[in-house]
């Protein structure tokens, strides 16, 4: 008998071995080689040295440069996550009161996007968003601008087209924290007094938080690593921590501080996400023990 429990306890790892060798060998392994790689030393002469060094990091955590854009990156991100959760919720709210087909017509409108390169989608926007685009167009049609507004390089046509390219996203989140909900609670609130919108925010809200606290997470992640689309919207004017770390890699092809940046990308990423996750999980904690 206990030959015979040793062998079903390690049947799991036997069966998990090639799914964790190939996540070390697509993830780990380049992830390592990565961090190897921001300790490098560089001369813009001779090209990478043998020697190693914390002047990367150095150079990144106290240039004025750097730091603008890593905020600038930061406020991005935050920008098109408030954005997404606006959007995104009212949306799937109305989503999930539609009828069939209607529901499933529309739920593929919303997410067939993600079946186009996001290259593709942001090429898009950046011929609506040109100052002769239909954008521009409409606004000037009624009468709310009076001349073309400069969307592409700027930070506000990034943001647009970002939301555009996450929002599935959020909405997929949220709907799926949506599906567990009891329509039949909304409607006892409403039967005890609450009007629409107190139902919705004291009932409804709430319980939609953790679909709404994962999708932030996702689009925010997305967002603050996103390349493309500040690469082509943005241009050279909104430099952001993808678009630097690109130029370092093939314009300046300083490798070391490349990687410098990328790594203090994912790092950044890491600690706003977890200590985001643990901030709201405490406040949770202590709304429910009130």
């Amino acid at each position: 008998m206990a030959e015979i429990s040793s062998r079903r306890s390690g049947a799991p790892w036997a069966l998990a071995t090639p799914a964790l060798l190939l996540f070390a060998g697509i993830l780990l392994v380049p992830l390592a080689l990565t961090v190897v790689l921001s300790f490098n030393a560089f001369d813009g002469m001779r090209g990478l040295q043998p020697g190693y060094t914390f002047a990367n990091y150095r150079e990144v955590l106290t240039d004025g440069y750097y730091h603008e854009i890593f905020i600038r990156t930061g406020l991005m991100a935050l920008g098109v996550t408030a954005l997404c959760v606006l959007l995104g919720v009212p949306e799937t709210l109305i989503l999930s009161r539609m009828q069939a087909p209607w529901r499933g017509l529309f739920l593929v409108v919303i997410l067939g996007p993600l079946l186009i390169s996001v290259v593709v989608r942001t090429l898009g926007w950046s011929i609506l968003l040109g100052n002769r685009g239909m954008v521009n167009d409409a606004l000037q049609g009624l009468g709310i601008t009076h001349e073309p507004i400069r969307f592409l390089f700027s930070m506000l046509g990034v943001v647009i087209a970002l939301t555009h390219v996450l929002l599935p996203f959020m909405i997929i989140s949220v709907w799926s924290a949506l599906q567990k909900l009891d329509p039949q609670v909304e409607h006892a609130g409403r039967s005890l007094g609450a009007s629409p919108a107190t139902s919705f925010f004291r009932v409804v809200f709430p319980q939609l938080m953790p679909g709404v606290l994962s999708g932030s997470i996702i689009v925010f992640a997305l967002a603050a690593s996103a390349f493309a689309t500040p690469s082509i919207i943005g241009g050279r004017r909104v430099k952001v921590v993808a678009t630097a770390t690109y130029d370092e890699f093939l314009n300046s092809l300083n490798w070391p501080l490349g990687a410098t940046l990328a790594i203090l990308l994912l790092l950044a990423n890491i600690l706003i996400v977890v200590g985001s996750n643990r901030m709201i999980e405490r406040r949770f904690k202590q709304v429910f023990a009130a």
